[in-house]
């Protein structure tokens, strides 16, 4: 991809299954991401937040990563998480992953350590020159007790390789300000699937998405419609989808979409320590609303 990449649509925020003991779930992977390019999804994104990438030794990331890139065969794009508050760690996870022939890195703000202005743009900066890759930028503030500003972004926009952003502050008045900022060409995604109207209406070229690990096609469709200007059709579309996407994140993701994998007979639903599972009530509710969609079996 070059600067002024042709990326948009739905990206899927791949959750990492695992075994009940606790190691990867290759045969789970490989099934989602087959199932995922089935439906038509555009791109996927394995080892963020979603795929609890915390949670992963180097090796298993790389391993996952490797898993997705095989059973995609070149179909969709797959851009890989690489993000951490270590930029050096960064930068190792970077080029390992850059040489497994992936086609883009989504890369979070450092987290717990609460870097300055400078700070994050030093740290974006290192890594897009250690790389040749293009990178997205990942600004989730609730997750990281930082905040990728407008002016920030637009200054890093400036550099070759950095070509996009993944938007999940919630902050519409933001995301506004942001769209109107960026240059033509630097690709805005929301973070956050009930947002993806309002945030392609304001120019951006689509969502890497949660609901979309349980329905790619429903919201692959959704997307598609915005992007073709078609927002009566995508208002209905968003109507049916909302209260999945709400419940997706009624405990800490991805602990809801791993339920509703598990509903689905696609994985086991494990999680890895401090995520457990989820409540009872919650699980029901979340039933209620798959089987709403046809997407969960008859029994839980």
């Amino acid at each position: 991809m070059t600067k002024r990449t042709s990326l948009q649509g739905c990206g899927t925020a791949l959750v990492t299954p695992f075994t009940a003991d606790g190691r990867l779930d290759e045969p789970a992977l490989a099934r989602l991401v087959e199932f995922q390019i089935d439906e038509g999804i555009d791109f996927l994104v394995p080892c963020g937040t979603t795929g609890e990438s915390a949670t992963l030794s180097i090796e298993e990331h790389l391993r996952v990563v490797e898993v997705v890139l095989q059973r995609a065969k070149g179909q969709v794009p797959v851009i890989a998480g690489a993000g951490g508050n270590n930029t050096a760690h960064v930068i190792e996870m970077a080029k390992r992953t850059e040489g497994l022939g992936v086609d883009g890195l989504l890369s979070v703000t450092p987290y717990y350590n609460k870097p300055t202005r400078q700070g994050l743009f030093q740290h974006y900066c290192a890594l897009a020159k250690a790389v040749k890759l293009p990178i997205i930028l990942y600004n989730v503030p609730g997750r990281t007790s930082t905040n990728l500003l407008p002016d920030t972004v637009v200054e890093l926009s400036t550099i070759d390789n950095i070509i996009g952003i993944k938007e999940a502050s919630g902050d519409i008045n933001q995301i506004g300000e942001l769209a109107a900022k960026i240059p033509v060409g630097f690709k805005l995604f929301s973070g956050d699937d009930a947002v993806t109207l309002p945030v392609i209406a304001l120019g951006g070229a689509g969502v890497v998405s949660v609901v979309s690990n349980q329905a790619p096609r429903m919201m692959t469709g959704l997307t598609h419609l915005c992007l073709d200007g078609k927002f009566e059709q995508a208002r209905a579309l968003h109507g049916k989808l909302y209260r999945l996407m709400k419940l997706n994140f009624i405990e800490t993701n991805p602990i809801p979409v791993k339920a509703g994998l598990a509903m689905m007979g696609l994985i086991e639903e494990s999680y890895r320590l401090p995520l457990v599972p989820m409540s009872e009530e919650h699980r029901q509710m979340l039933s209620s609303a798959m089987k709403e969609l046809g997407l969960a079996r008859d029994h839980d």
